[in-house]
């Protein structure tokens, strides 16, 4: 098959294509740089997806039969409308598949969601879950119109090696200096997450899948995890004990405690009120096996040993300032 991944160059695009070249296709990624650093036989299309115009232009000339739409312009957003132009611009009645990279974030709040439950409104306050949430009624709507083979998946937390954001790496830096780890209130907050390698497996089961077209799957762990247990967990993978700090989520957001930028004190993106769901239609359809938790987490601190990535030099000050607080 001829595969086009959008945004193919990081994380999931790097295993989703080393993984789709072994399985003998002809794999393109389509970003907004004019070259890319991956296998030499991967072929690189240039063209902002934020832009129509420049989508059409970059696949006027091309036919692929499966489309990967993966990126998110995490500094401008990525709408519905530019998700839909992609879609056109790939020619919706010569693809096999359409898979969208949505996200959990899409039911904006809530417990043990399942395919079934309705998404963000287009009134949500959070533009990202209100993005992923109209992109997806945008294919679906697609699909019911011009045939479009749409297929959603929604994971929650990707962790794994090779992870760009700064999370897993957060914990282990500070860990392995014996430093105290900020836990915001008690520690009960859920969170849910999905190994890299688990995404890119159902990634290409969906393709390979006939009953997937015009569906949705939650793809996840077997269930989620409180921040306490994911300090502890994260020690384990590195062979040390967790000293956890409990700081009132007020004495945080007083002090200007960021979760996306520094100051940062639980890594990025990781305090975000709880979004968890069921994985059991990803389970039956896709055949689906989510790696177990701790075993990834061991995976993923061997690949940090060696990335050369470990920061020693910490400024730390901001998080000292935030258990001397809570403290007093």
């Amino acid at each position: 098959m001829k595969v086009l991944i959008i945004g193919g160059n990081l994380f999931i695009g790097e295993r989703l294509s080393a993984q789709l070249l072994e399985q003998g296709h002809e794999v393109t990624i389509l970003h907004r740089r004019d070259t890319h650093s991956l296998d030499p036989r991967i072929q690189n299309l240039q063209a902002d997806r934020n832009d129509a115009e420049s989508m059409k232009a970059a696949l006027a000339e091309q036919r692929f039969d499966v489309v990967f739409d993966n990126v998110y312009d995490w500094e401008r957003g990525t709408t519905a409308e530019q998700v839909r132009a992609s879609a056109l611009a790939a020619g919706p009645e010569r693809l096999q598949r359409y898979v969208f990279m949505s996200s959990v974030a899409a039911y904006f709040t809530g417990l043990d969601h399942t395919e079934t439950n309705p998404l963000a409104g287009d009134d949500c306050p959070d533009l990202y879950c209100r993005n992923k949430a109209q992109s997806e009624r945008a294919l679906f709507k697609l699909h019911q119109q011009r045939g479009l083979p749409v297929v959603t998946l929604r994971p929650p937390f990707i962790y794994g090696p090779r992870n760009p954001f700064y999370r897993e790496a957060f914990f282990w830096d500070r860990l392995l200096l014996g430093r105290p780890i900020v836990v915001p209130g008690d520690g009960s907050r859920l969170m849910h997450f999905v190994h890299v390698q688990d995404l890119v497996t159902c990634c290409l089961r969906v393709v390979e899948e006939p009953s997937s077209v015009g569906e949705a799957f939650n793809v996840g762990n077997t269930r989620p995890v409180t921040q306490l247990e994911l300090v502890h967990a994260l020690a384990a993978a590195a062979g040390v004990p967790a000293k956890v700090a409990h700081v009132p989520r007020e004495i945080i957001e007083r002090e200007g405690g960021n979760f996306m930028a520094d100051p940062l004190y639980f890594g990025v993106y990781f305090d975000i009120p709880p979004i968890t769901m069921s994985i059991g239609k990803a389970v039956e359809q896709l055949h689906f096996e989510p790696t177990p938790f701790q075993d990834g987490l061991r995976q993923t601190f061997e690949w940090y040993q060696q990335s050369g990535l470990r920061q020693t030099n910490l400024d730390c000050s901001f998080e000292d300032r935030l258990i001397a607080l809570a403290a007093a």
